[in-house]
């Protein structure tokens, strides 16, 4: 069967090891949005081994600090789905108060019409992740 996360990157790679990837998603109305991939098709968390799961979890964390840091949003939203694909994969989120669809979901019907948000420069969004993800 078909996987998109196994057959494609997810998105614009910023880092990797050998566990998981980070990926930009091309969302302007979302800037920053990121999603934390594991390399090996697997469905859910429980299939991973404990250490897996941490190591996964503290690249998740790292995501969502340097995106707190670069460009200070009003909420994080961390997600982790697959009903569409059914790949381990989180979603890391930037959001603002002033978005489309806060308080909401960014899945939910807009609210109004969103106010766009500077994206983090990727160069510097990049190195800020490689700085802060801990060596395996």
């Amino acid at each position: 069967m078909a996987c998109e996360l196994c057959d494609t990157p997810g998105g614009d790679m910023l880092w990797q090891d050998d566990l998981c990837r980070v990926v930009l998603v091309d969302m302007p109305d979302y800037p920053g949005f990121c999603r934390v991939i594991l390399n090996r098709h697997v469905a859910e968390m429980t299939d991973l081994l404990d250490a897996e799961r941490q190591r996964l979890m503290s690249v998740v964390f790292a995501v969502e600090d340097v995106l707190r840091r670069l460009m200070r949003p009003d909420k994080i939203n961390l997600a982790s789905l697959g009903n569409v694909v059914p790949h381990v994969h989180w979603h890391v989120i930037p959001r603002f108060a002033d978005d489309a669809h806060f308080p909401q979901p960014i899945w939910a019907a807009p609210l109004r019409a969103g106010m766009r948000h500077a994206a983090p420069d990727r160069e510097t969004l990049r190195a800020a992740l490689v700085e802060a993800l801990p060596p395996i």
